[in-house]
Formats: structure tokens, C-alpha cells, sequence
């Protein structure tokens, strides 16, 4: 009966996500806002006489019943904000939906989720990217996620499947159908490693105005999108605008200033809205996925590179006795000035004795 008034309370015309939370907040739940008096009601910010009627009227039950029966009869998760199943990430997004439908059978808390996003027109470039960044994010246990569209999200999809990286398609439509249609048989497959996901109630169509929504969900959804190529203009780019106000992580590949699928890549680095990336490594360096090194032994220091002297001696023997050290416990260390510092560091790492963390954390490599 919950899910019920679940799916009702998101059929209210003019109540949207923060509204619908806001009548949670005050009622406890979905089947409560329906018992409320018309006074309970109105005493609810954004909630007026219209709104106030429509709910008590309860002339959305008998479309939440049949969709309700719809969810049953193909075995489709619903996922309500309330539910422990609900994805954490997600709800920690100002505007994150209500109610989800998932059909799949992959975690949506997993420890690793990364979104993979790019232009519809996608080059051979970018597709050879794409296969090569799922291939590498396979012996970390990944979940990524996509749209499901032409172009990259789509060979996102097609590289997960390929290398058994489980893998969730976000549309923007009810499941009742896939769009494109040319995507169902891979759609279908995706069922088995990883799944569809949607805030849509069957019967509603791919409009245009629902792809910034889906977009919203691929951004929430993940610790990272990354934009594989992309122009100025299109869905990739609102993906990596709504993840930097969701203070997640974006990376973008580069591309050459010439290339118009590229444009929206260089720009996001340029100013500074995505990290640069070139592959795998890059991604893990990021994202510190890198195996985190045990405290060493001061009798390493017999193993330490012969090319070693004054100041980088200094730093790598202080660095064998911890996991890592902060800029700061480095230069009270060597009681170097920080320009000089920084040469000494940067030329370790050029060597590959060190590398730094975020958070400019340094270790041994």
C-alpha cells in the first residue's frame, strides 16, 4: 500500500522533488500526505488552495494503482527517497527525485560508481577512448553509469558489456520503452550487468525536456563523470555542470583545438570545471585508488636509488617512515625554502620515487 501512495505523490501537478520532500518532512510519509487535513496541507511552503484540493481529491490513486500493477507484472524496482535501497549518493543532491524505477540486478551503493559521458557524434577517437577507460576501470569493481544516447554514452555501454563491467543506463522515459530503439537489444542485455533507471512512470515519452532531468540523475548517481568528448553545446556539458554543483569530481579527456567534438573537453579544463585526463592512471590519481603503501622500514634505506643526494635523500628517508607527509611536515623536514622545496619534489617525482596525493599528501611510489 506504501508504494502506492509513493508513486501517487509524485503525479501531483506543481509539486515537484522539493516540494514533495518538504510534505514528507512535515508528514512522514507518502500515504500520511493524503490523510492531511486541507489546513495541514496549505501550512506547507509552496502549497496552495489548488494544490491543497488536488491532493485531497486522491485523483491520482487510481493512475499510482495501474502503474503500480505495471511494476509488478515486469518485475521493476521501486525505489522510494525514504528506502535504505535508494542510492546514497543520489540523496545527498538537493533535487535528487522522489521515486525511482530500477530494473537491473547491480548495487547502486557500490563503493565505485563513475559516470562516462560525451557528444552524440561521437569520432573513432573518442570511441577508442572509451574502450580503452572502461577497460582499465574493470579491476576496480566500477559501476558506471550513462544515458544510454548515441555517441559515447552508448560506447560506454557497449565497452561494459564487453569487458564485464557492470553498467546502468539512465533514461529519460517510463520503462516501458527504450530510446533509442536501436539501443534495446544492448538495453536488454545491460539487465544482466547492471540495468535501467528512471524517475519517469511508463507511458511518458522521450521529450526533450526530460533529458536535463536523466542528466541530473548520471551526475548524483556517481563519485565522478567523466566527459569523453563533447562540443560547446549539449546534454555532456550540463552533465559536468551538474556534477561540479554537486561538488563531485569531472574529468575530461583533451582533444585537438581543432576538433568541434572537443571543444566542450578543452573548455571544461580551461576553465578549470574538469581535470584533465589522458586514461586509467589519470583516474585512479584522482580519484586516489592508487594501493595505499604500508609504513616502511628505516632499514629500506639500503634499497634506495643511487642517484640520491642532499635534499632528496632528506625527503625519501623521512617518507620510508610513514605513508605519507603533507607539504608542510616536508618542509619543516628539510627546513627548505617552499621554491626550493617544490623543485626537490617535482624532480623525485619525475623520477618516480614519489607521487602526490590530493591534498598535496606525498608518499614513495
Amino acid at each position: 500500500m506504501s508504494a502506492l501512495y509513493e508513486i501517487a505523490l509524485t503525479l501531483i501537478p506543481g509539486v515537484g522533488v522539493v516540494t514533495s520532500r518538504l510534505l514528507l518532512d512535515q508528514f512522514g510519509d507518502a500515504a500520511d500526505v493524503f490523510k492531511a487535513s486541507r489546513s495541514q496541507l496549505m501550512s506547507i511552503a509552496g502549497i496552495g488552495p489548488k494544490t491543497a484540493d488536488s491532493i485531497l481529491s486522491k485523483s491520482f490513486l487510481d493512475r499510482a494503482e495501474e502503474e503500480l500493477q505495471f511494476v509488478k507484472k515486469y518485475k521493476i524496482q521501486t525505489l522510494f527517497c525514504t528506502s535504505p535501497d535508494y542510492p546514497q549518493r543520489l540523496q545527498n543532491c538537493y533535487d535528487a527525485p522522489v521515486l525511482l524505477y530500477y530494473k537491473g540486478n547491480s548495487d547502486l551503493n557500490k563503493s565505485k560508481v563513475i559516470s562516462i559521458v560525451g557528444t552524440r557524434n561521437a569520432t573513432g577517437y573518442g570511441k577508442e577512448l572509451t574502450d580503452q577507460l572502461v577497460e582499465g576501470l574493470q579491476q576496480h569493481n566500477v559501476l558506471v553509469v550513462s544515458g544510454l544516447a548515441y555517441g559515447i554514452d552508448v560506447a560506454a555501454h557497449r565497452a561494459c558489456m564487453k569487458y564485464g563491467v557492470p553498467t546502468i543506463g539512465v533514461v529519460g522515459h517510463g520503462l516501458d520503452r527504450i530510446y533509442p530503439a536501436q539501443h534495446r537489444s544492448l538495453a536488454e542485455s545491460m539487465l544482466g550487468c547492471g540495468g535501467l533507471l528512471t524517475e519517469f512512470i511508463s507511458q511518458t515519452k522521450p521529450d526533450k525536456e526530460n533529458f536535463p532531468k536523466r542528466n541530473r540523475i548520471v551526475a548524483g548517481l556517481s563519485d565522478a563523470t567523466i566527459i569523453v568528448e563533447a562540443g560547446l553545446k549539449g546534454g555532456a556539458l550540463i552533465t559536468a555542470e551538474l556534477a561540479n554543483s554537486y561538488d563531485r569530481d569531472v574529468m575530461a579527456f583533451p582533444g585537438r583545438v581543432t576538433d568541434i567534438y572537443s571543444a566542450g573537453c578543452n573548455f571544461l579544463i580551461k576553465s578549470n570545471r574538469a581535470h584533465l585526463v589522458t586514461g586509467i592512471k589519470d583516474v585512479e590519481y584522482i580519484l586516489d585508488w592508487l594501493p595505499s603503501a604500508a609504513p616502511k622500514q628505516v632499514n629500506d634505506q639500503l634499497h634506495l636509488p643511487l642517484n640520491l643526494y642532499g635534499d632528496e635523500k632528506v625527503i625519501v628517508e623521512f617518507l620510508q617512515t610513514r605513508v605519507s607527509a603533507s607539504l608542510d611536515e616536508l618542509q619543516h623536514t628539510t627546513s627548505l625554502m617552499q621554491s626550493k622545496l617544490a623543485m626537490v619534489l617535482l624532480n623525485l617525482e619525475m623520477q618516480d620515487i614519489i607521487v602526490v596525493h590530493p591534498g598535496k599528501m606525498y608518499r614513495l611510489r
